[in-house]
């Protein structure tokens, strides 16, 4: 905060962590953040952080790549937009992946690498090619082999183009809920939760089930301490009555937590939550 004051910053770069710990400083009423443009990327940034961002005047929207991109693959459409517009609509256009930027191919492919339909009825994996990406991984022939199966790198991501031509990018593989056959997304649960007055921080992630394999856990970090379990429910099952959100996807416990784990570039450690509320694996 002290930097941005001094130094007059206007663009920034960094994970929805960072922009979060800047929104709850200390400083934030003292500092005028009414000229900084900040790209997101890293992680999926939540709605409600968009919108909080844009009441304090920052510009936000969201990039995306990886390590193994070099890291741009897309950015997100903001023509339009005003910076400073704090409804609903312009939120989520901030936190939609975005379009390809020049010279990446990008496609939504099924196991069979065939192009899924656009639109957001069917979801599958993204893979890319551009000039810039990673050939493969140091001493590693079967993860390089893998990564580039059927000639497109292979992100891990699961996501779906919509009729605009923008990415959506739905979960990882890995921290899809698989329940009783449904995918839960846990980006989408963490998204519509993030928007509840009261909620600081959220993530969903699968628990063993007996019946269903898995089900969504809610782990959510108060800035109310008097929100309760009932009223994250009460507003997910409003989520549900609207046809916005799949009832198999209500989750049926709820945790409240002073802190979410983070790895050391400050994504949300879901690994981590994993494991302690899996404790058998």
């Amino acid at each position: 905060m002290k930097l941005i004051s001094r130094e007059g910053v206007t663009f920034s770069h960094c994970v929805p962590t960072i922009l979060q710990m800047l929104l709850n400083d200390s400083a934030v009423d003292e500092v005028d953040l009414s000229r900084w443009k900040v790209v997101i990327g890293g992680s999926a940034m939540p709605r409600g952080l968009a919108r909080a961002a844009a009441e304090r005047g920052i510009a936000t929207f969201t990039g995306y790549g990886q390590s193994e991109t070099c890291p741009v693959l897309t950015l997100a459409d903001m023509s339009g937009v005003d910076d400073v517009t704090t409804d609903d609509d312009s939120a989520a256009r901030r936190c939609v992946t975005g379009k390809p930027v020049a010279m990446v191919e990008l496609r939504v492919v099924d196991a069979q690498m065939n192009d899924v339909p656009q639109g957001g009825s069917v979801s599958g994996e993204v893979v890319v090619r551009a000039p810039w990406l990673t050939p493969g991984y140091c001493g590693n022939e079967d993860g390089s082999a893998a990564l580039w199966e059927s000639g497109y790198l292979h992100t891990g991501d699961v996501g779906y183009l919509d009729d605009d031509g923008s990415l959506h990018i739905t979960d990882r593989i890995k921290d899809v809920i698989k329940s009783g056959g449904e995918w839960i997304s846990s980006l989408e649960l963490e998204d519509l939760v993030s928007r509840q007055t009261g909620v600081l921080e959220v993530a969903a992630i699968g628990v063993a089930d007996a019946k269903w394999g898995e089900r969504p856990l809610l782990v959510v970090v108060r800035s109310d301490p008097k929100l309760a379990a009932q009223d994250i429910l009460a507003a997910l099952g409003e989520e549900i009555e609207q046809g916005r959100l799949s009832k198999w996807a209500l989750p049926e416990r709820i945790e409240f937590a002073d802190s979410l784990p983070r790895t050391s570039v400050g994504k949300l450690d879901k690994k981590a939550l994993r494991e302690s509320f899996n404790p058998n694996g």
